[in-house]
């Protein structure tokens, strides 16, 4: 059948013209398609039968889902898109703008991330009031990122990592009721983060790396998180410029795993890291406090943790000498000191550690060696 058909023809055979020549104008669109991803796109099939496409289960099997990913689909995305409710045109190559998806009142999914997509994000996607999973992520988008985002109450996803935002952070993301993962890392954002985060209970992963937000972290930043924030597992910060000393009240976030503070300029509190952030901290596998102007001893509770695979505290000013009490980690890990003040006699215990990996002491004072007795 040629694609010329016409719409009374085509509804016939299809069920729906609307969302025939929506996904037609969709495929004109497409300037490259290496892999043929739209190879079946004609009207000699029904397009629930198209690949990429899910259609509802009953008549008149509107078109519900389009799934595109990693087809390394060149040219422009049409902003026709019918009456979706999941689109996945990740990993591809469009170019042009972030299209005006205002109208898909039931989509629930957005992923258009890794493309060359510019320009910045619309500000009418605040009413896709339906959205729960948002990526833009890897794209050459700038400008601010709408305020209008955050007054989506189902969004539990929102990942705009890898572009070139600017701006703070809107108000509105921090009194999100259901957010979950917030990943916006490597852009160029600033403005620091808020002292009252008392709505995000739902969050679990935070993600704001590379950025500018850089200014002194609140000593009651974690009294800002609500009660029962333990859900929160992974905490990155890092590369920041944040000043000021470690927020004791981290400890209090009983769930985390990953604490990465690397790369900004704090200090440790009366000359050490806060002891509730050992005591309390019993799921960590990963912290990161490397490169910052830490001083005092390395707490000898660290060694207590026995989930720990990575533990990195170089590039700071930390004095004394390795608690004996490393060699009790259990976990395969990987232990970077370097660049400290550390001095005395590596502990033997270390050798005997079979479960180290990895471990670096360089650019201290330190004697002795970590060589293991033969088995």
């Amino acid at each position: 059948m040629d694609l010329a058909c016409n719409v009374v023809h085509c509804s016939a055979v299809h069920g729906n013209s609307t969302d025939l020549l929506w996904l037609l104008h969709f495929k004109n669109g497409v300037t490259n398609d290496p892999f043929g991803a739209l190879s079946n796109w004609n009207t000699s099939t029904h397009f629930c039968w198209w690949s990429g496409i899910k259609c509802s289960p009953t008549r008149p099997w509107r078109v519900t889902k389009l799934n595109l990913t990693g087809q390394s689909l060149c040219g422009q995305m049409s902003s026709s898109l019918g009456n979706m409710i999941f689109v996945d045109l990740s990993n591809n190559s469009f170019t042009g703008t972030v299209p005006l998806l205002n109208k898909l009142q039931y989509l629930n999914s957005l992923f258009l991330g890794s493309n060359l997509l510019q320009g910045v994000i619309p500000t009418r996607i605040g009413f896709l009031t339906k959205l729960q999973g948002l990526s833009f992520q890897r794209n050459s988008l700038s400008g601010v990122i709408p305020p209008g985002l955050g007054n989506i109450t189902d969004l539990s996803v929102i990942v705009l990592s890898e572009n070139q935002l600017n701006g703070p952070i809107p108000s509105e993301f921090w009194r999100m009721p259901n957010i979950a993962s917030l990943y916006m890392f490597e852009n160029n954002l600033s403005g620091g983060i808020p002292r009252t985060l008392s709505n995000l209970s739902s969050l679990g992963q935070l993600s704001l790396e590379g950025n500018m937000l850089g200014n002194t972290l609140p000593s009651n930043f974690g009294n800002a998180l609500p009660s029962n924030a333990s859900g929160l597992i992974d905490w990155d910060l890092s590369s920041n410029k944040f000043t000021g000393q470690i927020p004791s009240i981290f400890g209090s976030l009983s769930g985390l795993s990953i604490l990465n503070l690397e790369e900004n300029m704090l200090e440790a509190s009366d000359r050490a890291i806060p002891p509730s952030l050992i005591s309390n901290l019993t799921q960590l596998t990963t912290m990161s406090f490397a490169e910052n102007k830490l001083t005092g001893f390395i707490p000898p509770g660290l060694g207590n943790l026995k989930h720990m695979t990575s533990l990195n505290l170089s590039y700071n000013n930390f004095q004394g000498s390795i608690p004996v009490k490393f060699g009790n980690l259990k976990q395969p890990i990987s232990l970077h000191v370097s660049s400290n003040k550390l001095s005395g006699v590596i502990p033997e215990t270390l050798g005997q550690c079979q479960q180290l990996t990895t471990i670096q002491m360089d650019q201290n004072i330190l004697t002795g060696n970590t060589s293991r007795p033969p088995s």
